[in-house]
């Protein structure tokens, strides 16, 4: 009974906590463009490593943009490709290639993108990655927003495309909820939360902070652990762009095995979080999510447990309901609604072992072995 105890203090601080970000994500308010303003020289840096399967489709829908062509440079950094990435770039004579070259300690991608903000010549950097896609008006709407709000650092929305296979579904209804809590974090002003696939900075508050100095050793945290410094020097100058137009869209991972490896990957970064906040909001849904195993496993030496572990998983879904509505509706995915409840024993899963395997495993990305 005192397991069932924790339990319910673990759900109440956890239904408070979903409460709390689905009423942040409500009241950011939706970004709409009144009149362009002046251009700002702009910087788009991509990191690549084996990307000849989509480098091109961004290249190209980069060349698509509707913003001033003398206004935006894009700088691609091959990462030590084995495939043809680094030849796809080269057929694209505006796009300026540059090659990272030597060991470089484990964050390979930290150093692409450092290597290409040195040799960029925006005032706003913006980052996003080889397998992403932007909209024709994802610069015009990013530079809009920095004049409107005078921000130094934009977050930005990311979404991943699927089809019906259930590896996909369920990558982009996990998904959505990480995106919703960065939005509503970010606006909040609770805790730094970004991803890199979609971000923008100022070139010069990069140096300012001492870019990735620091962090440099961790193999991951190009985007959270930058975001971070930066927000500790300008905490009012972090805002959340809420706006489709300046979504990027992704795909998930296509096996099992990379999309743990991915997870693992983002959870591998959670002790060196800068930002403590987040570390115990990380640690009080992981404990949460711990509950609901210990459930099963007391099932097996009395079968009322079970019962409590079916309850348990109704009333996560019916506290996590409101706020995924309300995600899915903005990134347009309602369909995914009645497939929530479903989902939940792999989502409850996946949270305990990518949680574990982050601070004590090792993971394989990009053809590397890390940690």
């Amino acid at each position: 009974m005192i397991f069932l105890l924790i339990f319910v203090i673990l759900f109440i601080g956890y239904s408070i906590l979903i409460f709390y970000y689905w009423l942040g994500w409500r009241t950011i308010p939706y970004f709409n463009i009144d009149q362009p303003g002046q251009p700002v020289s702009v910087s788009v840096i991509i990191p690549a490593r084996n990307e000849e399967n989509n480098i091109g489709a961004l290249l190209q829908s980069l060349q698509r943009q509707d913003y001033p062509k003398q206004f935006f440079e894009v700088i691609v950094v091959d990462d030590h490709s084995s495939d043809s990435t680094a030849e796809i770039v080269s057929r694209f004579p505006e796009i300026k290639l540059l090659k990272l070259e030597g060991d470089v300690n484990n964050s390979f991608k930290k150093k692409a993108i450092e290597k290409g903000i040195v040799a960029a010549s925006g005032e706003l950097i913006i980052t996003t990655d080889a397998d992403c896609i932007p909209l024709p008006d994802w610069l015009k709407v990013m530079v809009a927003f920095k004049e409107t709000t005078n921000a130094v650092l934009i977050v930005a929305p990311v979404v991943f495309n699927c089809n019906s296979q259930i590896i996909q579904v369920f990558q982009a209804m996990d998904f959505m909820i990480l995106q919703g809590i960065t939005g509503a974090s970010v606006f909040k002003k609770v805790h730094s939360m970004c991803n890199g696939a979609n971000l923008a900075y100022d070139r010069k508050v990069f140096f300012e902070v001492g870019g990735f100095t620091g962090i440099d050793q961790i193999a991951s945290g190009d985007d959270m652990l930058l975001m971070h410094k930066i927000a500790t020097k300008y905490p009012e100058r972090i805002h959340y762009l809420k706006s489709k137009e300046a979504m990027v869209s992704t795909s998930p991972m296509l096996s099992w095995k990379a999309f743990f490896n991915q997870r693992i990957r983002w959870a591998s970064k959670a002790t060196y979080y800068l930002d403590k906040r987040i570390f115990w909001v990380l640690l009080l849904v992981y404990l949460f999510n711990v509950s609901f195993i210990i459930l099963l496993a007391a099932g097996f030496w009395n079968h009322s447990y079970w019962l409590y572990l079916l309850l348990a998983i109704v009333l996560k879904t019916l506290a996590e309901l409101p706020f995924f509505h309300t995600i899915a509706a903005f990134f347009g995915k309602q369909w995914a609604v009645k497939y929530f409840f479903f989902f939940q024993p792999l989502h409850i899963f996946y949270t305990v072992i990518a949680g574990l395997l982050g601070q004590f495993g090792k993971y394989e990305w990009k053809g590397r072995r890390v940690r």
